[in-house]
């Protein structure tokens, strides 16, 4: 299991970033992102307190990706906390999308699919096919969650991202150690989405190691 998005106590996660890691090799995955809320406010402190954790997962035969997830950001400054976020060593930058359960901005989904640097939109919610276009053209990944709330729009977003070929992962977005899940869960995840077999071992088991160092 390769899961690019999680949260730990360095915003507003259950788990020390340690811990995190330690249970996500228990369950058996093999890479991990951890990737905090940020806005303009914490984004130093939150890369530099992962930059201290990179080989927590060393000694339990998992890779760490240090990153960040850009959340509640106004539109007309995304661009500029995605530069500032690769400057201080995210290796992995997702755009916290256009949810259904929150109040996201209008235009973040656009604007985050036009950008060449993001590389997951997160529940992005009941996105166009124009932003999909925009992501696929853009190498940014389009996500299926298992998250409560934000995984209503599963189904659209795995069927817009399948008409025009953008690509998608699967990720937990886990809070707790209860949102930790297996290999089998996420591949029933993305057919529960309406992808096919075929097309839930490409989105759980390939697409993800392409962030893989």
């Amino acid at each position: 299991m390769i899961d690019l998005h999680t949260h730990t106590i360095l915003s507003d996660g259950e788990l020390l970033p340690t811990e995190l890691v330690r249970r996500a090799a228990v369950h058996g995955y093999t890479a991990i992102g951890i990737t905090d809320h940020v806005d303009f406010s914490n984004l130093e402190f939150v890369l530099g307190s992962l930059k201290r954790v990179k080989d927590a997962g060393k000694e339990w035969n998992i890779n760490v990706l240090i990153g960040v997830e850009l959340t509640h950001i106004p539109p007309v400054k995304i661009e500029k906390i995605v530069a500032q976020a690769r400057q201080l060593g995210a290796e992995l930058i997702i755009m916290h999308g256009e949810t259904l359960v929150e109040p996201v901005a209008p235009g973040t989904n656009a604007v985050a699919t036009h950008l060449g640097d993001i590389d997951i939109i997160a529940h992005p919610g009941l996105i166009t096919i124009e932003d999909a276009e925009a992501a696929r053209d853009n190498n940014i990944c389009l996500e299926i969650t298992s998250r409560k709330g934000h995984c209503l729009t599963n189904g659209h977003v795995a069927r817009i991202a399948t008409e025009v070929g953008a690509m998608l992962v699967v990720n937990t977005d886990a809070h707790s150690p209860a949102d930790l899940i297996s290999e089998q869960r996420a591949l029933e995840i993305a057919r529960g989405a309406g992808l096919s077999e075929k097309e839930a071992v490409q989105v759980v088991s390939v697409n993800p190691k392409k962030f893989l160092k």
